[in-house]
C-alpha cells in the first residue's frame, strides 16, 4: 500500500474515533435522530419532513438491530467520505502528500465532528456537496462527458436526501453562465445528463403532488417558527465559525482563482459560492446550510498553499500550518461538541451565552445549546410511559399519542414493549394510526408541560379514567415537565375524533 494511501486511511480511522467519543455519555439520542430512525418501519417515496433516502438508510439501521453504535455510524462514515473526496480533489489539482494532509486536518477539525455526531440528513448532504464539485471539476479538468452523468446521480442522490442541494444548483447556474464553462449548455450530453436525473427523482416528486406537496407546508412552517428569528448578518458572522482553523486557508482559495493561472477554468466554483451565500442571505437561512460548500474550497487553498511554501524558508512554516486547525479546534470544541455534561454547561454558562450556543431557534437564551436539550430525558419517558402501559389490561386496542415526534420517536427507541408503536400528529408520525386494525378503547397520552389544559378537562367528557402517571424530571431537558397520562374506557369512537383532527391538519 502507498504511503498516501495509509495516511488517508489513517485519518479516516481517527475520524470515526473522534465521532464516537464527542458526545458524553449523559446525552441520549435526538428527537431528529429518533424521527428518522422510524421511517424505516415505513418505507415511502417521500416524508413529510425529509425526502426517501433517510428511511431507507433507517432500514439497514433496524435491521441492524438499531443500536446507537448503527445510528451514529452513518453521519461518521459521511464524514469519512468527505474525507477521502476532498484527498482526490487535492489530487486532482496536482497537490502533495503536504496539501492533502492540510485539507484532511482542516475537515477533520472543524464543524464536521458536530454535524457529523447526530444521525440527520446533514452528513449525506453535505458529503452530496463535495462529491458534485468533484465531479464537475473532474468534467472541466478532462472534458470528458462520463463526468456529467456522475454529477447528474450524486445531485439525484443528495435530492432524495436533502432539498437543500437545490440552492447549489441555483447558485452553479448562473456562475457558470459568467465564464467560459458556459459552452456546457451546448453540450448534448449536459441534457441528457439532466434528464437522467429527474428520471431519478420523480418518484418523489410524483409522491409530492400526491401527497399535496408537503415540503412546501414544511418550508412555510420552517419560515413562520425558526427562520424568522434568523438575523442574515448574524448567518455571514457564522461562516467564520465552522473551520477556524482553516480561515487562511480558504482565504487562499478564493485568491487562487485570480493569482494562479491553472485555476482560471474552475473560477466557476468561486462564483457559485458567491451566488449560493447570497440565495442563503436572502432566504434567510440558517447558517449550517451552506456548510457543504466549503470542503471543495479547503482542497484548493491547500495545493495553493503547498505552492507557494513550495521553496526555502517557507517550506519551514508547512507543520505550524498543518498543526493550526487542531490547535485552534481542540479549545473551542467544548463549545461545539456536547462534551461538557449539563452540569458543567451551566458552571460556565456566561461563555456559551457568549457565543450564542445557547440561544434556541425561538431567538432566546437558554440554560443548554438546543441540540444538547434535545438529547436528554427520553429514557424517562418511555420507561414512565412503560410503567402505565401495565396499568392497563385491554393493551390491543391502546395507543400511545404524542404531542411531538421526538417523544413518539423516543418511546419507540427506549421502550421495553414492542407491540404498541407511539404516534403523533405532528411531522409523519400524523400518518401511521392504525385506524383499520381496531376501535382505540385506551389512549396513553403524552402532552408538554407548556400545554393550557392540565386536568384533561377536554378528555374527561370521552373517557371513563383520565389519571396522571409520571411527569419527566430530568433537569434541563426541552421536554422537562412533559406529562403522562392515562385515558381509559372510550365513551365514544376515538378513532373518528382523531380522523377529523387528522383532516383538519393536512
Amino acid at each position: 500500500m502507498k504511503k498516501q494511501h495509509l495516511i488517508l486511511l489513517g485519518f479516516i480511522l481517527l475520524k470515526f474515533i473522534l465521532q464516537y467519543f464527542a458526545i458524553n455519555p449523559v446525552y441520549e439520542l435526538h428527537r431528529d435522530e429518533f424521527l428518522h430512525i422510524d421511517l424505516g418501519k415505513h418505507l415511502a417515496w417521500g416524508y413529510t419532513s425529509v425526502p426517501p433516502l433517510t428511511g431507507l438508510l433507517s432500514k439497514i439501521i433496524l435491521l441492524f438491530g438499531k443500536s446507537v453504535f448503527w445510528v451514529k455510524f452513518f453521519p461518521a462514515l459521511f464524514g469519512a467520505m468527505v474525507i477521502w473526496v476532498v484527498w482526490k480533489i487535492v489530487e486532482e489539482l496536482d497537490g502533495g502528500i503536504f496539501a492533502q494532509i492540510l485539507a484532511t486536518v482542516s475537515i477533520l477539525f472543524s464543524v464536521f465532528i458536530r454535524i457529523n455526531t447526530l444521525y440527520q440528513p446533514n452528513s449525506l448532504d453535505f458529503l452530496c456537496w463535495t462529491l458534485l464539485f468533484y465531479t464537475l471539476l473532474k468534467y472541466f479538468k478532462t472534458d470528458k462527458n462520463r463526468w456529467l452523468y456522475f454529477s447528474a446521480l450524486v445531485f439525484a442522490i443528495g435530492f432524495l436526501n436533502k432539498y437543500n442541494i437545490g440552492f447549489l444548483l441555483l447558485g452553479l447556474l448562473p456562475a457558470v453562465l459568467l465564464t467560459k464553462q458556459r459552452t456546457i449548455f451546448k453540450n448534448k450530453h449536459l441534457w441528457f445528463a439532466a434528464l437522467l436525473a429527474l428520471l431519478l427523482i420523480s418518484p418523489n416528486i410524483i409522491w409530492q403532488f400526491q401527497n399535496g406537496m408537503p415540503v412546501v407546508k414544511h418550508m412555510r412552517t420552517l419560515a413562520e417558527t425558526q427562520l424568522v428569528n434568523v438575523n442574515r448578518s448574524d448567518f455571514l458572522l457564522e461562516q467564520l465559525y465552522f473551520f477556524p482553523g482553516a480561515l487562511l486557508v480558504l482565504l487562499l482559495a478564493f485568491l487562487s482563482f485570480f493569482t494562479f493561472k491553472k485555476y482560471r477554468i474552475y473560477r466557476v466554483f468561486f462564483y457559485s459560492f458567491i451566488f449560493t451565500l447570497f440565495i442563503f442571505t436572502y432566504l434567510k437561512a440558517k447558517g449550517y446550510y451552506a456548510i457543504g460548500v466549503y470542503p471543495v474550497f479547503i482542497g484548493f487553498g491547500a495545493v495553493y498553499f503547498e505552492y507557494l511554501m513550495s521553496v526555502g524558508w517557507k517550506r519551514y512554516l508547512r507543520i505550524p500550518v498543518v498543526l493550526l486547525p487542531a490547535l485552534i479546534f481542540i479549545p473551542v470544541a467544548p463549545l461545539m461538541l456536547p462534551v461538557y455534561s449539563p452540569k458543567q454547561i451551566m458552571e460556565k454558562k456566561e461563555l456559551f451565552d457568549k457565543y450564542g450556543t445557547t440561544r434556541w431557534e425561538d431567538g432566546k437564551i437558554h440554560n443548554l445549546p438546543q441540540d444538547y436539550a434535545d438529547m436528554l430525558g427520553w429514557k424517562e419517558l418511555a420507561h414512565i410511559v412503560d410503567s402505565t402501559f401495565m396499568l392497563i389490561d385491554d393493551k390491543d386496542r391502546t395507543i400511545i399519542h404524542c404531542d411531538n415526534y421526538g417523544q413518539g420517536g423516543a418511546i419507540n427507541y427506549y421502550s421495553s414493549q414492542k407491540n404498541t408503536e407511539a404516534l403523533s400528529l405532528s411531522a409523519d408520525y400524523i400518518n401511521w394510526y392504525p385506524f383499520d386494525e381496531f376501535e382505540i378503547v385506551n389512549v396513553i397520552l403524552v402532552q408538554i408541560k407548556t400545554d393550557d389544559d392540565p386536568e384533561r378537562k377536554r378528555e374527561r367528557e370521552f373517557f371513563e379514567e383520565v389519571k396522571l402517571t409520571g411527569k419527566i424530571s430530568t433537569k434541563n431537558a426541552r421536554e422537562e415537565g412533559t406529562s403522562v397520562y392515562l385515558l381509559r374506557g372510550a365513551t365514544v369512537s376515538i378513532n373518528d375524533i382523531l380522523r377529523e383532527e387528522i383532516r383538519s391538519r393536512r
